[in-house]
């Protein structure tokens, strides 16, 4: 997949994450798609130290793996930024 998929990829993923996580109206495109790429690469290593192998497991799997990734991120910010 290039880099346009990717960045379809996490811009769908961090959207979808922000409305999951109740966060949207701070976020725009370019942070849906900044939270969604960092996200796929949290959600990559989490399954990676869970055991499992996700590569060349196809779109499906990478959007799922993405969108957990970016909950998780948006968690930890909402959670550090409540703090502060």
């Amino acid at each position: 997949m290039g880099i346009i998929g990717w960045i379809i990829i996490g811009g769908l993923a961090g959207w979808v994450a922000s409305k999951i996580m109740n966060t949207d109206a701070q976020q725009g495109i370019i942070l849906n798609i900044v939270v969604g790429i960092i996200g796929a690469l949290i959600g990559g290593w989490l399954l990676g130290v869970l055991g499992f192998d996700t590569d060349g497991s196809g779109v499906i799997v990478s959007f799922i793996t993405a969108l957990i990734g970016a909950c998780i991120l948006l968690f930890g910010v909402k959670a550090v930024t409540r703090r502060a």
